[in-house]
């Protein structure tokens, strides 16, 4: 009788196991505000990928600031695949072995699906008047920022008041000087894109949080409409949203061919009207042009137009002794 049950219990040992390693699971690891529309991505993701090819999988998220992700992957959290905000984190994990030195080459428009712009929240009904980038550095006026050293939310941010200065006819040194200015109204740098949020509607710390445009969406979900009004400034810049495979994680897991159709359907016509539903540019013109209303027109510049590219302007800006250390105090002294 104890033989007996002991086979049947194997038995029902192996089963299990048969079961569980018929559901593969992938991890993305990405950047703070994305959570929301990764949520409803993975969902559709999930039931076409059964669809067409009869195969159950799983997806789990990580999210935070994506410095620290891209540091967490490097340290050996195992992503099958990892989103981001800014092409500086994946270059990083290239550099470090952990994804492709080709990766902005392996899928469409430099392995960025969708993109973004920085834009002013300010609390309902604006009592600041703040319309522009020139009202952020006025005296009394307080500015919640991501930490750019923790997250490209951060990051873009400052590119984007800093190039506002360029676009005007400044010269470095004036945007120097602006910057500087604007970071002595910040109170507290965030870690990340939802810490910010939190410190702002949660805290009541500020004015105007300086955030990505699909974080609107997020908040209105999250704390209700009519929390926050968004104010577009004259000029902003253009945030590409970069994905990889990483291969080091699909080499050992066996994941390789789940993890590119992942990234693949990022960029099909139904990922990309869920990208537009959270107020992520989609890529498709067709999609973009049917959700007009969502994205107001702001003069953009790129990133390559006025700091050669984020990796340059890592080095000079956000790097250890870079700008934004010469120019923030902490306490905004």
């Amino acid at each position: 009788m104890t033989s007996r049950i002991k086979t049947i219990l194997g038995a029902l040992v192996l089963a299990a196991s048969g079961a569980a390693s018929a559901q593969t699971t992938l991890l993305n690891v990405s950047y703070d505000v994305a959570r929301e529309f990764y949520k409803d991505y993975n969902a559709a993701f999930v039931a076409n990928y059964k669809k067409t090819t009869g195969k159950e999988v799983k997806i789990d998220q990580s999210h935070a600031g994506s410095s620290a992700q891209a540091r967490a992957v490097a340290d050996g959290l195992e992503a099958d695949v990892v989103t981001m905000n800014t092409t500086t984190d994946i270059e990083f994990l290239a550099n470090a072995g952990v994804v492709a030195k080709d990766w902005a080459k392996r899928f469409p428009y430099n392995a960025a699906p969708t993109t973004s712009t920085m834009l002013f929240l300010t609390r309902n009904g604006n009592p600041k008047g703040i319309k522009d980038w020139d009202d952020l550095i006025k005296p009394g006026v307080q500015v919640v920022i991501v930490n750019p050293k923790t997250g490209g939310n951060g990051r873009y941010a400052y590119l984007a008041a800093w190039g506002y200065v360029k676009k005007k006819g400044g010269t470095d040194a004036q945007a120097a000087e602006f910057v500087g200015k604007l970071f002595r109204n910040v109170p507290i740098l965030a870690r990340g894109g939802r810490d910010a949020t939190t410190a702002f509607l949660q805290r009541n710390i500020g004015d105007v949080l300086i955030t990505f445009e699909s974080e609107v969406v997020s908040i209105d979900r999250e704390f209700g409409a009519g929390k926050v009004d968004a104010v577009y400034p004259s000029i902003s810049i253009l945030a590409e949203n970069p994905v990889a495979v990483v291969e080091r994680t699909v080499a050992k897991k066996g994941t390789g061919e789940l993890a590119k159709a992942y990234l693949d359907y990022l960029y099909s016509d139904e990922a990309q009207e869920i990208a537009a539903k959270h107020a992520l540019r989609p890529r498709s013109e067709a999609v973009l042009k049917k959700f007009a209303s969502t994205f107001k027109p702001v003069q953009l510049f790129t990133v390559q137009e006025l700091f050669g590219s984020l990796s340059e302007a890592q080095k000079v800006h956000f790097n250890d002794g870079g700008q934004f250390d010469k120019l923030y105090t902490p306490g905004g002294k």
